[in-house]
């Protein structure tokens, strides 16, 4: 086995969510261009991503076994190091709290370079003691940690930032490659309907507009959907506002808008405003923690940034959009040329030359 040509990928599971779809097709493209890729997850789970030909699978566990947490990560730490053993990667490649620090603890005293990655907002993700002393003594162990943000580094201690960088998520070629849809109508917002998206807001928002003839649809799924369906009712919006579930096809689903809409209250890296923009679609997001919005959109030249939580000033984008055509192609057009930063090829690029300046270092 050559060494220097294989990698491990790993991450909890392989459930239909952001962070795991981004790590799979990293392993993919390193793949592609070479590399023995190995995608690792603690344990199996439903409703899997499936995993592309040329990436390898291994789990920790068939399935999830209920133990606390010390049990839990220990043995999964154990059972990674062997792994390392076994395989013998030139890296090791985490995503998400748990996994990074096993990840270091795995490795250490072995010939295995780790990079870690930060998805979500340090203070949602290290939120006690506990986190917050992983996030401060052990995660600076790592040889390397790519963030998607300036302002996600900026939480962590010196000794971290120094050896790290910042790449944008990729977007699927799909999204660039989709013809432009004919008419437009609506606003569209994608996402699991959690507090943490807060459609609550964005409902609120569209009512407050009154009369109009554009529908609010919002695809995703989650624990909130009696309550927002409640709201939609107490609203009186039955037949303007439409909740049908997990988009099959977001491209399809959503390119056809006059507006896309991001209200939430905290993200990583929102993967689908990035989508959204490399359709070509005008863009309203809040300006939330840890600046990823404000990291992709030039407020008032590829897109509109509101404060958190601020249901009025959402209302005042959605409506200065809808009337002004003009500058609402012009911000469409806008975020679709800043959206080639997001293209596969270009962020590839950025991770594979890290990953190799991280092992040749």
């Amino acid at each position: 086995m050559n060494t220097q040509k294989t990698l491990l990928f790993y991450i909890n599971s392989l459930r239909r969510g952001g962070a795991e779809r981004v790590l799979l097709q990293l392993a993919e493209r390193f793949s592609r261009a070479g590399w023995r890729a190995v995608f690792v997850t603690s344990f199996r789970a439903p409703d899997e991503y499936p995993v592309p030909p040329g990436v390898e699978r291994v789990s920790l566990e068939d399935e999830q076994i209920p133990q606390n947490a010390l049990r839990r990560n220990v043995g999964r730490i154990r059972a990674l190091r062997a792994l390392c053993r076994q395989y013998r990667p030139a890296a090791l490649i985490s995503f998400m709290a748990e996994p990074n620090f096993r990840a270091v603890l795995a490795a250490r005293g072995l010939p295995v370079k780790t990079v870690i990655s930060v998805r979500n907002v340090p203070e949602k993700e290290y939120f006690n003691r506990v986190f917050r002393f992983v996030a401060r003594h052990i995660l600076p162990r790592a040889d390397g940690c790519v963030f998607q943000t300036e302002d996600a580094r900026a939480w962590f201690p010196p000794k971290l930032q120094k050896k790290s960088t910042v790449i944008m998520n990729q977007v699927s070629e799909a999204f660039f490659d989709e013809p432009p849809a004919g008419a437009q109508r609506g606003i569209v917002a994608v996402g699991r309907l959690s507090a943490q998206k807060n459609h609550a807001l964005l409902i609120r928002a569209y009512a407050a507009l009154g009369e109009t003839d554009e529908p609010l649809t919002i695809y995703g799924e989650g624990p909130l959907r009696p309550e927002l369906e409640a709201l939609v009712r107490k609203l009186g919006l039955s037949g303007r506002v439409f909740l049908p579930g997990q988009s099959g096809n977001v491209a399809r689903d959503i390119k056809g808008a006059k507006l896309f809409v991001l209200p939430s209250d905290y993200e990583g890296m929102p993967n689908v405003l990035l989508e959204a923009m490399a359709l070509g679609l005008a863009c309203v997001s809040s300006d939330c923690p840890c600046g990823g919005p404000a990291a992709v959109i030039e407020d008032g030249a590829s897109g509109l940034l509101f404060p958190v939580g601020d249901e009025g000033a959402l209302t005042a984008c959605m409506r200065r959009l809808l009337k002004e055509e003009s500058e609402r192609k012009t911000l469409a057009e806008n975020a679709r040329r800043a959206a080639l930063a997001f293209r596969p090829d270009a962020v590839f690029a950025e991770w594979k030359d890290y990953v190799e300046n991280v092992i040749g270092g």
